[in-house]
């Protein structure tokens, strides 16, 4: 149900490893199917340094608004110019084309204490 390449949180957020000590994040798909149908989505300014759970984009639906929380420490290097246009892709593409921003990681082991697939399945299932 959620991808094994994939580490997350509690709080919804995932996290992709990429190159080096740059990952990818996004809202998990059982986030975005929560909070209904995305209508706009703030993004953090590219160079911000974010610590591990900070409050650094929001996420507005028919719903709420959610905060979505750096699930590391870094600086933001990118963030997803597509979604200024047409938020719904973290609906329709939660972990494709629908990431928020990339981050370079300032401590990567911090990412351990993050969960697996299966670990995440357990807890929203439960």
């Amino acid at each position: 149900m959620f991808p094994d390449d994939l580490r997350y949180t509690s709080k919804h957020e995932w996290l992709r490893v990429g190159s080096g000590s740059t990952a990818r994040v996004g809202i998990t798909d059982y986030a975005a199917e929560s909070l209904g149908d995305v209508v706009y989505v703030s993004l953090p300014q590219v160079g911000e340094e974010v610590a591990l759970d900070d409050a650094c984009a929001e996420v507005e639906s028919t719903k709420s608004v959610s905060d979505v929380f750096s699930p590391a420490s870094g600086v933001i290097t990118s963030v997803n110019e597509l979604l200024g246009s047409t938020p719904e892709i973290v609906n329709t593409d939660p972990y494709g084309d629908g990431w928020l921003f990339e981050l370079e990681l300032a401590d990567p082991s911090e990412i351990e204490d993050l969960l697996d697939a299966d670990e995440y399945s357990e807890q929203v299932s439960g």
